[in-house]
């Protein structure tokens, strides 16, 4: 009878370790949902299939420690004896062209690799960029947003990782003014670059009130001191709303380009990127991710509890789906663009209410800088 019942005690158990095993499936795809849940910021197109008795790993991911994580995770879950065909796309990169900066003033990245695609989003002058995939003459990069798109081979000047090391230790210089140029002599004339707020370029010497600077694929060209700030020094700036606000302000009345993400032009969530980045903060690329970061304060709060800065969201009221970001400023007003950057409020009745309902929720970046999706320049690894 004791032999019987260890059988069976035994066999319970065993049942119980089987019900609870996870598959491969149901592994990879709770590992997914923790390190690449948005395809905006991760590549990741991975199956796992039994073929012969034996689990078959295939499929792409963007980068090494990706695929670490999904081999890593086959172990735990007890999945040792398994055929991996995962395609890293960074590793298909030759070393010269690991990384990139942004060669042009603004740089427009598309969702293809096509001048046809929809436009996703922008970068200046000096952003650097993590290049993952070679399309033609189009490169699949990720900016240090983690934002990934497609960006033509004009755009960029390819760089190693050591010289990638070499320009964050260089003494650079970030353009603080809304627009600038870079000139041939200093008080010339004849443009080398139009320059605008955010594009980073490297020192060479100075000459009175004009510095003599380099864009990343090495022209030379001297621009007013006054504006441009040395980037080590500038990056140290606590948080400013005023800063914030000024620069917000600064761009009323430009127009408004889906994908824009500069002082030229901009959408709504580029608006928020721009300002705070003047401020050295870094903010995630769309609406919905900057909905998801911060201090979140939900649909249904007082207005005279917002603060200047804060992030208000609008959108469907029935899913709760954002589409659209403003930044607040007082008095129930906040600035957004919509059509082209301007001035509403929030209080029904004034005259400047626009169409759109009240937020669906605001998010508060100050005291949250080095939370999730919001990092300061100084901090982030790509550029010191």
């Amino acid at each position: 009878m004791k032999i019987k019942s260890l059988i069976i005690t035994l066999a319970l158990a065993l049942a119980s370790l089987t019900a609870m095993a996870i598959t491969p499936v149901e592994a990879l795809a709770e590992l997914k949902q923790r390190i690449a849940p948005d395809k905006r910021t991760a590549v990741w197109d991975v199956t796992a299939k039994q073929q012969g008795g034996k689990w078959v790993l295939s499929g792409t991911v963007g980068t090494e420690a990706q695929k670490k994580a999904i081999l890593a995770t086959m172990i735990k879950n007890g999945y040792s004896g398994y055929t991996d065909k995962i395609t890293v796309l960074e590793n298909g990169i030759p070393a010269a062209r690991k990384w990139a900066l942004v060669k042009l003033s603004i740089a427009t990245l598309r969702t293809e690799p096509k001048h046809s695609a929809e436009i996703a989003t922008q970068g200046v002058m000096g952003a650097p960029v993590k290049v993952l995939e070679k399309s033609g003459e189009w490169y699949r990069v990720q900016m240090a947003d983690d934002y990934i798109a497609y960006v033509p081979e004009s755009s960029l000047a390819f760089k190693t990782e050591a010289q990638m090391k070499t320009w964050r230790k260089a003494k650079r210089y970030i353009v603080t003014a809304y627009d600038s140029r870079l000139v041939t002599e200093p008080h010339g004339d004849e443009t080398v670059s139009d320059l605008v707020m955010g594009n980073i370029v490297e020192y060479k010497t100075a000459q009175g009130k004009w510095l003599k600077v380099a864009t990343p694929d090495g022209r030379m060209g001297w621009v007013d001191a006054a504006d441009v700030a040395e980037l080590s020094q500038w990056s140290q700036q606590g948080f400013s709303a005023a800063q914030i606000e000024k620069t917000a302000r600064r761009m009323m009345g430009s127009s408004y380009l889906w994908g824009g993400t500069s002082t030229k032009v901009t959408d709504c969530s580029g608006l928020s990127k721009v300002a705070y980045l003047s401020n050295g903060i870094i903010l995630q690329r769309d609406a919905s991710q900057q909905a998801l970061t911060g201090k979140i304060m939900k649909k249904g709060t007082d207005w005279r509890q917002y603060e200047t800065g804060d992030l208000l969201f609008f959108g469907n009221e029935k899913t709760g789906r954002v589409t659209h970001v403003g930044i607040y400023l007082r008095d129930g007003k906040y600035i957004h663009c919509s059509g082209q950057v301007k001035i509403n409020s929030l209080i029904p009745t004034a005259s400047d209410y626009p169409y759109l309902y009240s937020p669906l929720s605001a998010s508060r970046i100050k005291g949250m800088v080095g939370t999730k999706g919001i990092t300061a320049l100084k901090s982030h690894p790509w550029y010191f």
